[in-house]
């Protein structure tokens, strides 16, 4: 065997001899002396942060154009002025006494995401109101959110108690609407902006 042939031998054998160990199953039980490592402690996330940016898909499958939340109420006057006198909402269509139905559409802020209010009935029954039935607006910053909460405090509405401290937490401030449904202004864009803390 020539000195050529025999040193591509023993890289060969000395190849194999790693590959056969890193194949080998471990059978070690963990480390040396039989303790363990301590764990490191969960990382606790927080479940409506700015989220990890990502890419983002719709499904091929449903070829929305807009979306529309809807709820009911009983109070539909009341209800109207406070979405649309006091808080500013945009009407897009609207509605009395179809098949015994009273409807408005507000834009959020337009056409693409909307929701409607509809009141039907006589009286009218709808569900009680429950602290996370919410309409969240997400604004701008601080001061976008300080001028809508003054607006609708010049209007006669007050905060109310928020139910989840999260909203608080991070300087956002709660309102009821006439049937009892929240209102949550909150002082950052979601997705977009850091979650401020208003703690510090």
């Amino acid at each position: 065997m020539s000195v050529r042939h025999a040193t591509l031998h023993r890289q060969t054998l000395l190849l194999g001899s790693r590959t056969e160990k890193a194949l080998r199953p471990r059978t070690e039980t963990g480390p040396p002396g039989g303790r363990r490592p301590p764990r490191a402690a969960p990382v606790t996330v927080d479940p409506m942060s700015t989220p990890t940016p990502t890419r983002h898909s719709w499904p091929d499958h449903l070829a929305a154009g807009a979306v529309r939340f809807a709820r009911p109420t009983a109070r539909f006057d009341a209800v109207r002025a406070f979405y649309v006198d006091d808080l500013g909402l945009p009407v897009l269509a609207e509605w009395r006494d179809h098949s015994g139905y009273d409807g408005l559409v507000l834009g959020l802020p337009g056409t693409p995401v909307h929701m409607e209010l509809t009141q039907h009935g006589a009286p009218p029954r709808i569900p009680e109101p429950h602290p996370e039935n919410q309409l969240v607006l997400y604004l701008e910053d601080r001061a976008a959110h300080d001028r809508a909460a003054a607006h609708l405090a010049s209007r006669g509405h007050r905060p109310v108690t928020a139910t989840n401290p999260y909203w608080p937490t991070h300087g956002a401030t709660v309102f009821a609407d006439p049937d009892g449904w929240q209102l949550v202004l909150a002082p950052w864009v979601f997705g977009r902006d850091p979650v401020p803390d208003a703690r510090r």
